[in-house]
């Protein structure tokens, strides 16, 4: 860390997490330093953020539109890399102290497992690394002495819940869900359920593939698979609470029967900084709590028929291998059909459910074998396109 500035790649700088990044590290009185831009499609906004924070790099992702846009603007400080080997010289650049993993879906793992082998921190906000690949993650984690440090909210909640005891006097870990906005409504309420329904979160603002993920239930479901390899617990030990103020993010219940949790207003900055300051706090950009009115707490536990997602993920952190890769690729396909509109909201679990059941399960795969199945379960899902 050059002159004591962390220098930070952030991976998906134009999502909704990497935006909040910028935002923290502009709000750190430049004890941050955005090094490394990636963008996938957002092309003009990414040369936007390049403008505003000059960085070293900046990375586009998909070389077909990288090959269409035009680049002659670019900042001259600035850099421009293409496709997978442009993130990865990023990532492993010396310079570099702190990757954020933001890029959504599975178009995050091979940036996070670069991150990962070149031994940085890693601020991990990319589920399916974890989901898909977590053994074979952690492993190269181990053997690199690379970090990760969760930026979710969740997991970001039991890793500082965690700091109150030790993993072997932990009972059980609670991931908490605010339900999405069907917690209650009926079967037939669910059939009907549009992409505008299915998109109105009732707290957070997300990605529409995460808010459709949130609605579902199947974020749980993966966040039951993120934890059970971060944080090395048996899924067993793993629960899910509904919690529709979304204020309390997650607890560590220990063996004495204390329970410790982390509260907070629902703001990704305090995670996201969290995980860049770490072990130290600082002040900035995340809401702050009013004391002065009136706050209720409300939890009650998730209705299994009405979301079956759950049961899904705790399976798949049971078998490990190559079950969470095949529900990622196969809910992430699932997801965009629906929101395409050729797949109904209820066909989706029942559509992953399908696909995990149907492939040929391996208990120790490579990160090959899971590449390849990430594509076979897309194309399995594309069979349940509506007639």
């Amino acid at each position: 860390m050059a002159n004591g500035v962390i220098n930070v790649a952030v991976l998906g700088s134009t999502g909704s997490i990497g935006r909040s990044t910028l935002d923290v590290i502009a709000a750190s009185r430049g004890r941050l330093r955005p090094f490394g831009l990636t963008a996938n499609s957002r092309l003009e906004e990414a040369l936007r953020q390049a403008w505003h924070v000059r960085p070293r790099w900046l990375v586009a992702t998909d070389p077909h539109l990288a090959r269409q846009f035009a680049w002659g603007d670019l900042p001259p400080e600035t850099e421009l890399l293409v496709g997978d080997e442009g993130v990865e010289r990023l990532v492993a650049d010396p310079e570099v102290d702190i990757v954020v993993a933001a890029m959504v879906g599975m178009a995050g793992l091979r940036g996070t497992w670069a991150a990962v082998r070149a031994s940085k921190r890693v601020a991990l906000a990319n589920k399916e690394a974890l989901v898909a690949a977590g053994p074979l993650m952690m492993d190269l984690a181990r053997q690199n002495g690379a970090t990760i440090l969760p930026v979710d909210s969740e997991h970001s909640a039991i890793f500082q819940a965690l700091q109150a005891g030790n993993r072997q006097q932990v009972r059980r870990l609670v991931l908490t869900a605010s339900g999405g906005p069907f917690r209650r409504h009926s079967a037939e309420q669910m059939a009907a359920v549009t992409v505008e329904q299915a998109l109105a979160h009732p707290t957070w603002a997300m990605g529409k593939k995460i808010t459709i993920d949130s609605a579902t239930m199947m974020n749980k479901a993966l966040e039951i698979i993120e934890a059970r390899w971060l944080f090395d617990v048996p899924a067993d030990q793993i629960a899910v609470v509904v919690h529709p103020q979304s204020i309390v993010h997650s607890m560590v219940e220990f063996c004495d029967g204390c329970v410790m949790a982390q509260l907070s207003p629902p703001d990704m900055k305090l995670p996201i900084q969290y995980a860049l300051s770490f072990p130290e706090r600082w002040t900035g950009p995340a809401l702050q709590f009013d004391w002065s009115h009136m706050m209720e707490l409300d939890f009650y536990p998730p209705d299994p028929q009405r979301f079956p997602a759950l049961s899904l993920g705790h399976e798949a952190a049971r078998l490990g291998g190559t079950a969470g890769a095949v529900l990622s690729a196969a809910n992430e396909a699932a997801v965009a059909l629906f929101l395409e509109g050729d797949l109904r909201f209820t066909e989706i679990v029942p559509a992953c459910r399908s696909v995990l059941q149907q492939h040929t399960f391996e208990v120790h795969p490579s990160l090959e074998q899971l590449l390849r199945l990430d594509a076979w379960a897309r194309q399995e899902v594309s069979k349940w396109i509506c007639a």
